[in-house]
């Protein structure tokens, strides 16, 4: 079937390049225009620099600083920020929220009650006295550390001088390291704009919940809205961040300081409530990162709860009317910490932050990387989320409370709901960018290399085919896409992608793997149901010999289907629809652009599917196109699989032993390096610490480990396997044997692995793979042992599941 090669008519582009900002008609930011090229309008000068033209960078900075025209930032769309006095009097309005009062007056009275049972507070009439002295004093004690708990988390507007400044300098910086600007879409800022005039009419705050993949993100969002005057939203940040002068320009940009885990203080986290409740009621704009941390890995990652769970509480329990959700999409065409991310993906502990690191960092430094994509979802509410919600099932009540005990389930599920329709409308609008094309297309070749010609063509095929499955890629503005090609392999750069040009051709290759593996994943959400058919079609497929061999019966590929669907439920967003309904959208599809052959009765029913004579005369590319998506992430959950087995008691094993979970994944990650190393495991990016955690995660579901958690964050968490899924030993050898639900369960993950060396043997696995594992897991019963890591059932409570059993048989 063909596809059209253009763009569909959008909204043009805007670019935002420090002072100046674009129109681009295709969205895709071209080489600067003659005086008499009128294809791009610049609104603003550029900025100057200091070495080109002094007088014209001090004029530049002096009109920042005194706030000329748009740099003055008065009259913003939303409620009142920077000015003298902000800080105090969101002080004083937090210290007086009931919620935060209440919960002082509670844990001053427990102090009470713990101290007059211990005899502190005096027998008869003076104790009477000495009670209520002693409780003024413990109220008073609460109500400064609650006050200097505020001053440290909140955000400062205070200054307009300095965020004309601080707009100023962080331009500069970040058009020194992305030359082509910001890119939004004019579209959406019109949008955008019109809703925040709305909410501020109605004193509603816009809470933005973008994707994260870069501490550049705390900065582009910030930047648009100051550059379009709309009020600047409080953003949620860790105070990881919070080193020394750093941390104090980010407060007072906006940053709104929080522990990385709250543990037990009661006091603590309803002060980040009262907090969040006072911004909400009041207006003023929020933004948190829906993911939580930074994707390490490229695509999204399932969505945490906390922030979350205050937003929803506030609104669920009356104390804010609404607000605005505006899900968004940041996309780079290159991301400056992958080399970090690779690193701490390998095993290397992730470094803390400093402020030497942050003003010596040499991928801020370096120039040409590309451009920043901003895209805004069209924005909604949050009560009418909810309302929509409660009128689709009885189970939710109009008013939940987060202590609520009985309702907690109904409440975690709106929760999960909320969650996941945030990343589905990030997906959404996310633009594909250049190099994350020419990521994906070297990663899903057959071949060491791919001439320059067959790059572009791929790139133009997969450019077709996102557009195809209403996914966004950067418009071009009618530049040849080989032009497109030379800039993104330009900004990607030798260190990532190579090139031998002493041939007849020109070849490319990836030079890191790895790291490339970083952009691929930007464009895996939009064919995670054709790469799942795709690995199911590959058992049969692999088998070789003709098209009737290689036939795969409906029953089978809906089997297959299933168990990868359920593997992989935590690691990527289905369409909602159901299984079923899924699988015949996506075969309609494959079938009609000509890569399978769907065999139906004479009623329609599916009976087989094959590969269609058109995908074999073109050597199987687009199927294993699909295929090569999926594999790397099948391969890292067959290695955590194999490194359960590894988890099998020893026979002379005494007590129940507890192993600590970050040493058996550092261990797995060791297995799998090894397995790698010697040709049993196709893709190094298997050992990918943060899947392999996924992974893990998913055996804890389905029940096939039980770990033991201490609400003591110093206690490290344990793990062992579950008895009625641990392996057999032969009683003589001492060996694990290959049999029983954890070897059938590996087994059926191995179904869809990719052929390769020692694949066609399954001997390999039931020896020497299988004696590795045993041998990584001996190291660490021996370790623990060592360490007394020895508990009994009575002491540790294993976490209940919270999933049904994954399943070898499809269930509907």
């Amino acid at each position: 079937m063909s596809l059209p090669r253009g763009p569909p008519a959008s909204a043009p582009d805007l670019d935002i390049l420090g002072d100046q900002v674009r129109i681009h008609p295709g969205g895709y930011l071209q080489p600067p225009a003659r005086p008499n090229d009128a294809s791009e309008r610049p609104l603003m000068e550029n900025m100057a620099r200091f070495r080109e033209s002094p007088i014209d960078f001090l004029r530049e900075v002096s009109l920042h600083v005194s706030g000329t025209g748009w740099r003055a930032y008065v009259d913003v769309i939303g409620q009142s920020i920077y000015y003298s006095g902000f800080t105090e009097n969101m002080k004083a309005a937090v210290m007086a929220t009931p919620m935060l009062k209440r919960k002082i007056k509670e844990l001053t009275e427990r102090r009470v009650v713990v101290e007059e049972g211990q005899g502190l507070l005096g027998d008869g009439v003076e104790s009477v006295e000495t009670r209520e002295k002693r409780r003024e004093e413990i109220e008073s004690s609460l109500k400064e550390v609650a006050w200097d708990l505020t001053d440290a988390m909140i955000c400062k507007f205070e200054s307009k001088r300095f965020i004309r400044g601080a707009y100023y300098l962080c331009t500069q910086l970040l058009t020194r390291a992305y030359h082509q600007g910001i890119h939004v879409s004019s579209e959406e800022v019109i949008r955008l704009r019109s809703v925040a005039e709305q909410a501020a009419q109605n004193k509603h705050s816009i809470i933005f919940l973008p994707c994260h993949r870069s501490h550049i993100d705390y900065v582009s969002l910030q930047l648009i809205c100051f550059r379009l005057g709309i009020a600047l939203p409080t953003v949620v940040a860790g105070d990881n961040l919070n080193f020394p002068v750093v941390g104090s320009f980010l407060q007072n940009a906006g940053a709104m300081w929080i522990r990385r885990g709250f543990g037990n203080d009661a006091l603590y986290t309803t002060l980040v409530q009262s907090y969040i409740d006072t911004l909400l009621q009041n207006g003023f704009n929020f933004e948190c990162f829906i993911e939580g941390g930074r994707s390490r890995t490229g695509k999204l990652l399932t969505p945490k709860f906390g922030i979350l769970s205050f937003l929803l509480d506030s609104i669920l329990s009356g104390r804010v009317d609404d607000a605005i959700i505006c899900p968004v999409s940041t996309q780079y065409d290159k991301v400056i910490e992958t080399e970090s991310y690779i690193s701490e993906l390998l095993g290397q502990p992730k470094p803390k932050e400093n402020l030497i690191d942050f003003l010596s960092a040499s991928s801020v430094l370096s120039l040409k990387l590309g451009r920043v994509d901003v895209r805004f979802h069209e924005p909604w509410s949050l009560k009418g989320f909810i309302a929509d919600q409660q009128s689709r099932t009885t189970s939710l009540p109009n008013q939940l409370n987060i202590k609520d005990t009985g309702r907690s389930e109904a409440r975690l599920r709106l929760l999960r709901t909320l969650g996941y329709r945030v990343l589905s409308d990030i997906n959404e609008v996310s633009v594909v960018m250049p190099t994350a094309l020419i990521g994906t297309v070297l990663l899903t070749l057959r071949g060491r290399g791919v001439g320059k010609a067959e790059l572009v063509r791929r790139v133009e095929w997969l450019s077709d085919r996102v557009r195809a499955k209403g996914g966004r890629v950067a418009h071009f503005a009618g530049t040849p896409t080989s032009i497109v090609v030379d800039r993104g392999l330009e900004v990607l750069g030798p260190g990532l992608v190579g090139v031998i040009d002493e041939l007849p051709e020109d070849t490319y290759y990836a030079v890191d793997r790895f790291q490339l593996s970083f952009y691929r994943n930007m464009t895996i959400h939009l064919f995670i149901s054709e790469a799942l058919v795709s690995a199911a079609m590959y058992t049969r497929v692999k088998q070789g010999g003709g098209p009737d061999n290689q036939r795969i019966s409906y029953e089978a590929l809906l089997n297959q289907v299933s168990f990868l669907s359920q593997l992989f439920r935590g690691e990527f967003i289905f369409p909602t629809e159901g299984l079923a309904v899924n699988l015949e959208k996506t075969l309609q599809g494959l079938q009609a652009d000509e890569v399978v052959t769907v065999i139906r009765d004479s009623a329609g029913m599916t009976l087989a599917v094959e590969l269609s004579n058109a995908e074999r005369v073109c050597g199987r590319e687009n199927y294993d196109f699909y295929c090569f998506l999926i594999w790397p992430f099948i391969e890292a959950s067959w290695l955590g699989a194999v490194s359960l087995m590894g988890l099998t008691p020893p026979l002379d094993q005494k007590g129940d032993i507890w192993l600590e979970m970050k040493q058996t994944q550092d261990k797995a990650q060791l297995l799998g390096k090894t397995l790698y190393h010697q040709g049993d495991l196709s893709y190094f990016e298997a050992v990918n610490k943060e899947i392999l955690k996924n992974a893990y995660q998913r055996f804890e579901e389905e029940g096939i480990v039980l770990l033991s958690k201490s609400t003591d964050s110093r206690t490290p968490t344990t793990v062992k396997l579950a008895p009625e899924w641990s392996p057999n030993r032969d009683p003589k050898t001492g060996s694990i044997v290959p049999a029983g639900r954890l070897w059938d369960f590996t087994e059926m993950i191995a179904k869809s692995r990719r052929e390769g060396k020692n694949r066609r043997d399954g001997a390999t696995v039931s020896t020497r793979v299988l004696a590795l594992a045993d041998e990584v897991g001996k190291e660490l019963y021996a370790g623990a042992v060592g360490q007394g890591v020895v508990s009994d059932d009575e002491k540790r409570s294993p976490r209940k599941r919270r999933r049904k059993e994954i399943q070898t048989k499809a269930r509907l």
